[in-house]
């Protein structure tokens, strides 16, 4: 037995450093925030969403919206989610981000306004500690277009600090598939390699330059990436190009901006770079601390080692559980002191530091009744407070077991996906059912007279057949008998490949270990579903003739119920269950004291499959002589009448399993929808009671063939102790049952039938069209640069530099080879054109936002008498955006959403086509 661990950490990592709790050198300033709380947090909006704030002089910042997914390395950042759950009730998750370069000091008051914002919203959120560039999959699921890092920041720090200034020419390096980050590099061929995908971002044009090892997903998230900076940051009027490398021949235009900016391109650029690959089995050390204060130290006392149970959190206490190699949280009790509540999150900070952990490692904090699915998930179970017995509710095999099930209305089904993935009922059973069994490592069909009687020695395939939505569907369950031979289980799943190419692969799959059948395999045998441990149904084949044979009957209706033998002695009867009882002269029917009317009525039935004669009913404490002796003799059994424990609901969570970078990788996607589905991966979706497998149309065999053994692992080596026979059911997209979509919400099944693909983006993005408008748009950048001009939609960190558009020249596009040097928006510059000048007769100025044409001169006017450097095709590019909106009706963001007939007909009519 593992010896408990206990440790003293000395009270300086938690007061006197500098990064945690400024007890010492922030004092003063920690007060005033304390005091003033109610004013500061007075304008959080409590309804559902996300909001952000970055610290600036140590006061939080709101970052408007358009400036959501961009975050300055200086800097540091806190983003609030509240989540509307169904009914009334709202889930908070409050996460504070730190910059790799910025400082202390805004750390520590970042940290402070996250308790804060926690006491002030009532303890329920769950706080969360985000290291730049090893963000949580929860904090990544709010930036569905990506993360993008931005050099420099605000000032910030007690010490004042001059506030960074960054180059406004940038180069992006875009990495990831489901979660994609865009870091700012240095704008150079030097910063490219083969298998990543690079942003060259001109202001007016964004092109996309793809490594030859980069796959298809990863570029079009990189395209969506580039499509949501030219929407938010440039109003829409940016456009995008796309160069293949290694044949970037085929795009002579898009090179020629490169060129011009990075100069000619290397024959030879970096290799591609492996992702690093997660370590499931190392994720599987799971610890809990019991953490107080003792004489002014604090002391770290282990509690317990997976599996955990809930039963070991106080409500007095404060606990640490570390899921080493992965994260660290902090569960409060509710009548924890509030010293204590207040300290936690700077007692993770400071219990890493002494692990002598890596500083990303992640953090989350929560209070008692606001746990996060993750941290629940890492608890043998789970109980809700109040938490009732719900539809078709399950209950775990024991000793003690009282199996308690409640009726529901399947009608209800159809009309509720997410009620039959909750009760895992596709229908109500009344499909068509055929069954093989493995005889020989070939098929065998069954006779149906025999349907539900399955023995523990053999394999079965059981395929149903259903309509929905006036289509035929299918399930192709695949049962393992517990003592079925190695070949006779590989033949199993081969031929149960054989069966599902015969409908086209149609077939949801489903692995159902003998003894784990999930409730609709149950109620497609009508209640007469019964398991032999041993022996084969094969005809011709004699089974051994046992003296006696005991079955267990467990279910209320023909939808729940099942006949298990036991060993036929008196220590496997339990009081609140039926029981069979099978001798070469009698048969008897056992009733426990314990078990309900609808019990006894499904063990009566069923007693009918297992033989024809008549049954004696044996009620319990009234048993005669002949019915001990059949079980060798009485012997002490389950007597006590208490309630099993319930197999508790848990969460759902949904990982993608991908070889896209040459490993094999499982990543988890926090947050899902429908369009987290990747249709060239294997996405892995647990929701407790069964794995599901999502195979996407255009996932390789490879990631087909690891997923199953994924799927074993995960179970495995999951720190709760889970079943590993846990049913494992293969689903192909486009043939998803209830049981699996229920868990999305608001699930299209037309949503892969439309939509663009990668290749459909390319072709668009680089007609000819497009192609002349990005030289177009860099002829305008050149003569669009107002000092004080802001593109609408861009985003200044507070107290930072502008992110757009950018202030140069490009090389070799209408413009001379000499390059001006990026400088901040506050440097004055001499113009060069007389658009440029502030006292150009022609220009508008509009308080502060920058120099635009009079619409005067614009409207109704040929082309040789607009003013110099205007293009007569993009009039209402030189808009002011009061004048753009007045005139044509729409935003610029709306107007370029707009198909090109209708933005026509929208300038025809204000009169600048």
């Amino acid at each position: 037995m593992e010896s408990r661990i206990e440790f003293t950490i000395e009270r300086s990592w938690s007061r006197e450093s500098s990064r945690p709790s400024l007890h010492q050198t922030g004092h003063q300033f920690s007060r005033m925030m304390s005091d003033d709380k109610p004013d500061l947090f007075r304008n959080i909006s409590r309804k559902p969403g996300l909001q952000i704030w970055t610290i600036n002089k140590m006061q939080m910042d709101p970052v408007p919206a358009k400036g959501f997914g961009n975050f300055f390395e200086g800097d540091c950042y806190i983003v609030l989610y509240i989540k509307q759950n169904r009914g009334s009730s709202q889930s908070i998750d409050i996460h504070y981000w730190i910059g790799n370069t910025s400082s202390q000091d805004e750390q520590g008051a970042a940290a402070i306004y996250v308790t804060q914002m926690d006491e002030f919203m009532g303890g329920s959120p769950i706080q969360h500690r985000e290291v730049q560039g090893c963000e949580s999959p929860r904090f990544r699921s709010y930036f569905k277009n990506g993360l993008i890092y931005k050099k420099g920041g605000v000032a910030s720090g007690f010490d004042h600090v001059d506030t960074n200034v960054y180059n406004v020419l940038r180069l992006l390096h875009v990495k990831g598939r489901k979660h994609v980050t865009a870091t700012e590099v240095e704008v150079s061929w030097n910063s490219f390699n083969n298998g990543d995908i690079f942003l060259l971002d001109v202001g007016k044009a964004i092109v996309q330059w793809n490594g030859p090892q980069s796959n298809t997903r990863e570029k079009l998230k990189a395209v969506v990436l580039a499509q949501d900076i030219r929407d938010r940051e440039r109003g829409g009027r940016a456009q995008i190009g796309v160069v293949e490398g290694g044949d970037e021949r085929s795009s002579p235009e898009l090179m020629n901006v490169m060129t011009s900016v990075l100069g000619h391109r290397p024959a030879q650029l970096k290799p591609a770079t492996v992702d690093d690959q997660p370590n499931m089995a190392q994720n599987n050390n799971v610890r809990l601390y019991h953490v107080f204060e003792n004489g002014g130290n604090l002391v770290v006392q282990e509690v317990a080692t997976q599996p955990l149970t809930q039963s070991l959190l106080r409500s007095g206490d404060c606990y640490i559980l570390d899921h080493k190699g992965s994260s660290v949280m902090v569960w409060k009790g509710k009548n924890a002191s509030q010293e204590e509540r207040r300290e936690a999150l700077n007692r993770a900070v400071g219990y890493i530091k002494a692990k002598n952990y890596p500083p990303n490692t992640s953090v989350e904090v929560m209070s008692e009744g606001g746990e996060s699915a993750m941290f629940k998930h890492l608890f043998k179970s789970w109980r809700e407070k109040g938490q009732t017995q719900g539809l078709g509710t399950t209950y775990s095999v024991g000793k003690i077991a009282k199996v308690d099930q409640v009726k529901f209305d399947v009608m209800e089904l159809h009309a509720r996906p997410e009620l039959a993935a909750q009760q895992r009922m596709v229908d109500d059973a009344s499909g068509d059912v055929k069954v093989w069994r493995i005889e020989n490592l070939e098929l065998a069909e069954v006779d149906p007279s025999t349907y539900g009687q399955f023995y523990g020695g053999d394999c079965y395939l059981v395929l149903y057949s259903y309509q929905r939505a006036h289509q035929l569907q299918y399930i192709l369950y695949m049962w393992q008998g517990r003592h079925a031979t190695t070949d006779e289980i590989t033949a199993c799943a081969y031929q149960a490949v054989n069966v599902d190419n015969k409908y086209n692969g149609a077939p949801v799959q489903v692995r159902v270990v003998m003894g784990k059948e999930p409730r609709h395999f149950l109620a497609i045998f009508k209640g007469k579903f019964l398991i032999f441990e041993g022996g084969t149904g094969r005809p011709g084949v004699v089974n051994p003739n046992l003296a006696a044979r005991l079955f267990q009957v467990r279910g209320t209706s023909e939808m729940n119920t099942k006949a298990t033998e036991v060993p036929s002695r008196a220590s496997s009867l339990n009081t609140n269950d039926v029981f069979l009882l099978k001798t070469d002269h009698k048969c008897y029917l056992w009733y426990g004291k314990g078990c309900s009317g609808d019990e006894r009525e499904m063990g009566r039935a069923i007693s009918d499959v297992l033989s024809r004669q008549d049954k004696q009913v044996v009620m319990e404490g009234q048993e005669p002589a002949e019915f001990w002796v059949a079980l060798g003799g009485k012997a002490p059994y389950a007597s006590d009448k208490k309630l099993q424990m319930v197999e508790l609901r848990h969460s759902p969570r949904l990982f993608e399993c991908s070889n896209q970078t040459g490993r094999f990788r499982v990543t988890e996607v926090d947050d899902f929808d429908q369009s987290d589905l990747d249709e060239e991966d294997v996405m892995l979706l647990d929701t407790w009671e069964e794995i599901f497998l999502w195979v996407g149309k255009f996932a390789n065999q490879t990631e087909t063939k690891e997923s199953w053994n994924s799927a074993q692992e995960y179970l495995r080596f999951h720190p709760a102790g889970r079943d590993p026979d846990t049913p494992i059911i293969f689903i192909k997209q486009g043939y998803e049952p209830l049981t699996f979509t229920g868990w999305f919400n608001a699930w299209d099944p037309h949503k892969w039938s439309g939509g663009n693909s990668y290749e459909e983006f390319r072709k668009k993005l680089n007609d000819a069209e497009s192609l002349a408008q990005i030289t177009v748009g860099l002829n305008i950048t050149t003569v669009d640069k107002g000092p004080s001009r802001v593109s609408e939609g861009s985003y200044r960190a507070p107290g930072g530099p502008v992110s757009s558009p950018p202030l140069y020249r490009v090389h070799g596009i209408g413009q001379s080879s000499k390059t001006s040097t990026p400088s901040s928006p506050s440097t004055p510059r001499t113009p060069t054109s007389p658009r440029e000048s502030p006292s150009a007769p022609w220009l508008s100025h509009s308080s502060g936002s920058g120099t635009y044409v009079n619409p005067k001169l614009l409207i109704n006017q040929d082309p040789s008498d607009l003013p110099d450097g205007v293009d007569p095709t993009q009039k209402e590019d030189y808009l002011s955006d009061a004048d753009f909106e007045r005139l044509l009706g729409t935003t610029r963001l709306d107007f370029h959403r707009l198909p090109k007939w209708r933005q026509n007909d929208l300038k025809k009519k204000a009169g600048l086509f």
